[in-house]
C-alpha cells in the first residue's frame, strides 16, 4: 500500500444540539455505518467530523457561516438551546497518543458566537506517562498542565495555537485530517485548472490531479483504486489524467465489444455510477497529508448498479484497515453482506424532527449476531431502530 504515515481515529463521538441531533454518545471502531431513511439526519453525524476539520484548518467563522450561521448548526426546538457541544475521544500512532476533545459553542445577541468551553487532554506514551491538559471557558483557563498559554480568544478555538506545544500537536493533525466526501459525477466532469493533488476535495473536482500524482508517487494504490473499478464496473481497464490546454480531465481506457484494444473515453462520456465509484475509491485509498485520519462517505452506494454492492463493500473494508472509514447509507444491498457485525451498524431515525442515533436495539443486534436476518433485510422489513435512549443509559 505505499507509504503511510501517522494514523488517527475515534473511539467515541458525543454530539449535543448539534444541527437535528439533540444528544448522541457513540462507539465508533474502524468501520462505521449510519444506517437510517433519506432525511433522517445521519449526514449530520459526518458533518460534526467536517465541521470540526474546518473549524481547526480554517477557522470557526468559516465553519459556521458554510452552515448558515451559529443558529443553524444549534438545533432547533422549544427549548431554544443556545450552545452545541462536540466532544471525541481519540487514539492517534503520532507519539501513541490518547485522549479527550470537546468545545462549546454558544450563540449571543446579534447572530455572533462564542466558545463557550474548550477543553483537551492527552496522554502519550512517547512522553512519559503525565497527562497534558487544558480547559477554558469564555476564554478563562480554568486549568492546564502547561506552564503559559498562548493570548485566547472567544472567537476561535485554543487548539489552533496550542498545536504549537509538542504533546497537542497530534490532537490538532488528526482532527484537522479528518475529511468526509460526497463525490459528485458533475464536479469530476468538468475540466478544471491543475493543483497539487494532495487533497481530494470533497466532490472530487480535482480528482485528476489527484489519480496524476498517485500515478508518480503511489502507483500501487493507484492499481488497487483500478483493480476495484474493474470489479465494479465491468469493461473499465484504467483511468489516467488528461491535460486540455490550462485544463485537465480524466480519461478513461474502456473494452468495447468488437475491438482488440480498450477505446479512450474523457469523463463526459462515462456514466454517474462509473464517476461515483472512482470519486468513492479515491477518497478511501489516496490519503490524506501526512496523518491518515478518519474518512467519513456519503451515500458511497449512490448511481452503483446493486450487484456492485459486494464488491464496494469489500474495498471499504479494505479502506477500513488502513484508516478509520464512516458511512452513511440507506441501502439495502449494501448492508446484505453476513460480514457486517451490529458492533459496525449506528441505526438512525428522525422522530418529530429530532434526529435519534445510537446502537441497533436489542431485537436487531440478536437477529444478526444469531445470522438470522442481514443488516440488509432488517433495512428493507424496516426494522433496523436506535436503542431507545432509555435502554442506552440502563
Amino acid at each position: 500500500m505505499g507509504m503511510v504515515g501517522h494514523t488517527f481515529r475515534l473511539r467515541r463521538l458525543r454530539l449535543k444540539n448539534y444541527r437535528s441531533i439533540r444528544s448522541c454518545d457513540l462507539e465508533l471502531g474502524k468501520l462505521a455505518i449510519l444506517v437510517g431513511p433519506n432525511g433522517s439526519g445521519k449526514s449530520n453525524v459526518l458533518d460534526s467530523l467536517r465541521f470540526v476539520r474546518q473549524a481547526l484548518g480554517e477557522n470557526l467563522d468559516n465553519a459556521l457561516r458554510d452552515r448558515g450561521g451559529v443558529a443553524e448548526v444549534r438545533r432547533r426546538s422549544t427549548g431554544h438551546p443556545t450552545h452545541f457541544t462536540i466532544a471525541v475521544d481519540f487514539l492517534g500512532s503520532a507519539g501513541n497518543v490518547a485522549g479527550t476533545y470537546e468545545f462549546q459553542v454558544g450563540a449571543v445577541s446579534g447572530g455572533g458566537f462564542r466558545v463557550a468551553k474548550e477543553a483537551c487532554a492527552v496522554r502519550s506514551t512517547d512522553f512519559g506517562s503525565e497527562e497534558h491538559h487544558y480547559e477554558i471557558r469564555d476564554g478563562e483557563v480554568v486549568s492546564t498542565s502547561e506552564d503559559r498559554l498562548p493570548r485566547l480568544s472567544t472567537d476561535r478555538l485554543a487548539l489552533v495555537s496550542l498545536s504549537g506545544i509538542e504533546a497537542f500537536r497530534p490532537v490538532y493533525d488528526g482532527l484537522s485530517a479528518m475529511e468526509v466526501f460526497s463525490p459528485s459525477p458533475d464536479a469530476m466532469r468538468r475540466p478544471v485548472a491543475p493543483d497539487p493533488g494532495d487533497l481530494l476535495r470533497r466532490d472530487g473536482s480535482n480528482i485528476a490531479s489527484v489519480i496524476e500524482r498517485l500515478d508518480r508517487t503511489n502507483p500501487e494504490v493507484k492499481r488497487r483504486i483500478e483493480d476495484y473499478l474493474r470489479s465494479i464496473v465491468p469493461g473499465v481497464e484504467s483511468v489516467r489524467r488528461l491535460a486540455v490546454a490550462r485544463w485537465e480531465t480524466l480519461v478513461f481506457q474502456q473494452k468495447v465489444r468488437g475491438a482488440s484494444n480498450p477505446w479512450s473515453f474523457q469523463a463526459t462520456s462515462m456514466s454517474d455510477g462509473t464517476l461515483r465509484a472512482l470519486g468513492v475509491l479515491v477518497a478511501l485509498f489516496a490519503g490524506t497529508d501526512a496523518t491518515l485520519s478518519t474518512v467519513g462517505v456519503e451515500e458511497p452506494e449512490t448511481a452503483l448498479h446493486p450487484a456492485a454492492a459486494g464488491i464496494l463493500l469489500d474495498a471499504i473494508r479494505d479502506a477500513s484497515d488502513r484508516r478509520q472509514v464512516l458511512l452513511t447509507t440507506h441501502s439495502p444491498d449494501l448492508l446484505d453482506s453476513v460480514s457486517i457485525r451490529p458492533d459496525e451498524l449506528l441505526a438512525v431515525r428522525s422522530v418529530e424532527g429530532t434526529t435519534e442515533v445510537s446502537r441497533p436495539d436489542e431485537a436487531s443486534r440478536l437477529a444478526l449476531k444469531e445470522s438470522l436476518f442481514t443488516a440488509g433485510e432488517l433495512l428493507r422489513a424496516d426494522q433496523l431502530h436506535p436503542e431507545t435512549q432509555e435502554a442506552v443509559a440502563s
